[in-house]
């Protein structure tokens, strides 16, 4: 039930602070045409999905602008209320002037993601879809736009709705079973009721699997570019760039903090990290904490680009061993100047930084070593989040613990406090159950207006 506070007409900002051509603010609550018609004058009345031209006055007649106006009829509107969107002039000022105005006459600030909160409270989103609205607005590529709108049309909803009705069905007959003990149940329903219940827990665990793989669509693959002093690595990222974001220099340990940048290759968004160089020993205690810092990025990284001057003997392996990054690749810069006979059967992949020889090369396996992430044709409709993750991993082990109930044939009463527990952490993924906290944590971090 919707606290007294959710029922207040609520106003804010839509469009980022700034100057630009148009800005939009927000009003919706029962009381949002009340208000709008009390600040606004004009060429027609407000009429639900029409735009109308005119002006905001204030208090006193004066026009604060000249704008136009939207008016909805819930629940025909994205929060499922009444709403009106004034689309003002870009100023700060005017948009300041108009916010204020339409707060002073009956509206309240809305909170961060309060727009939002109120389309899933009113049926309009479930969680997932609400979740996906920052999705799209921070999608960093092609591939994590269209993951984002996947989630938004419900499909990540869907496929966890059809795999919690089948879990629906198997807890009804184990509480029937509870209900009624004097009807045993067969061997051959159990075989059934098991068979449901591991095909519930793999569609959950086929799920769970695309956590990393959202992880690297929402937040990018973090590529530390890394090596000893004056291997070249500022030049390298510098080159895949395309600008000098880098101070480049002869002399060993120019760089002595990590700098970085994201670019997009292949559709994917990747992190760009560029360290200081490692070496032994150092007596400069700055050199000596960027190297620290190098350690501490290397330690983070989905990716590691191995920078190594080629034109000068091998010195030795980066410092970590199997801690390292899974997904590596060395490279052999200086290739220009000649590689040195001892980097022979070491593989790597031959480039000049500063001739850009070898560059496609580096691009193109850097997006082999990164496929994987879900484009169009992949195995589930959108990658789950690290929320979802966590639902949907209390969710498996409630099911696996309940299959093996009934395999052992045991009571039905160990079994259903198993299938309810799976099924409370799957409705915590769409919002299908108690979650009044939970939402404060999620709509925190959206945007005022949104």
């Amino acid at each position: 039930m919707a606290m007294a506070y959710e029922k207040d007409t609520i106003a804010a900002v839509a469009t980022p602070a700034g100057t630009g051509a148009v800005a939009l603010v927000r009003l919706s609550g029962a009381g949002s045409w009340g208000v709008a018609e009390a600040v606004f004058r004009g060429k027609g009345r407000l009429a639900a999905r029409r735009v109308v031209y005119g002006n905001l006055v204030d208090e006193e007649g004066r026009i604060i602008d000249d704008v136009l106006v939207t008016a909805f009829r819930g629940p025909g509107s994205y929060t499922g209320e009444d709403t009106v969107e004034i689309a003002c002039h870009g100023g700060m000022l005017v948009t300041r002037r108009v916010l204020e105005l339409v707060l002073r006459n009956g509206a309240r600030a809305a909170e961060a993601g309060e727009f939002t909160r109120r389309a899933f409270l009113n049926g309009k989103l479930d969680l997932t879809q609400a979740e996906a609205v920052m999705d799209v607005i921070g999608a960093q590529s092609d591939l994590a736009l269209r993951a984002a709108h996947r989630q938004l049309e419900g499909r990540l909803g869907n496929v966890l709705v059809g795999l919690r009705d089948e879990l629906v069905e198997v807890l009804a007959h184990v509480e029937a079973w509870i209900d009624f003990p004097e009807e045993d149940i067969d061997p051959d329903t159990g075989v059934v009721l098991r068979e449901k219940t591991v095909r519930v827990a793999e569609g959950v665990e086929r799920l769970m699997a695309t956590a990393e793989q959202g992880r690297l669509l929402r937040e990018g693959v973090r590529t530390v570019i890394a090596g000893a002093p004056n291997a070249g690595k500022s030049s390298l990222l510098n080159r895949m760039l395309g600008f000098e974001r880098a101070l480049v220099s002869e002399q060993a340990g120019t760089t002595r903090d990590s700098i970085e940048e994201t670019i997009n290759l292949g559709g994917i968004p990747v992190r760009l990290v560029d360290t200081a160089g490692l070496r032994s020993e150092t007596a400069d205690p700055l050199e000596a904490a960027g190297m620290a810092r190098t350690r501490r990025e290397l330690g983070t990284a989905d990716l590691l680009l191995e920078v190594v001057d080629a034109s000068q003997p091998p010195a030795g392996e980066l410092e970590g061993g199997e801690s390292l990054p899974v997904r590596r690749l060395l490279l052999l810069n200086k290739a220009d100047l000649g590689v040195d006979s001892g980097w022979e059967g070491r593989g790597g992949l031959r480039v000049s930084c500063r001739t850009g020889e070898g560059m496609d090369e580096v691009v193109k396996a850097v997006v082999e070593l990164i496929a994987g992430v879900p484009g169009e044709g992949g195995d589930v409709d959108a990658a789950v989040n690290a929320r979802h993750a966590g639902c949907l991993r209390r969710a498996a082990a409630a099911l696996r613990a309940a299959e093996g109930q009934l395999a052992a044939e045991a009571a039905p009463e160990f079994t259903a406090l198993d299938l309810r527990e799976a099924l409370e952490a799957m409705g915590e993924v769409t919002g299908r159950t108690d979650v009044e906290d939970l939402l404060g944590v999620i709509f925190a971090r959206f945007c005022i207006g949104k």
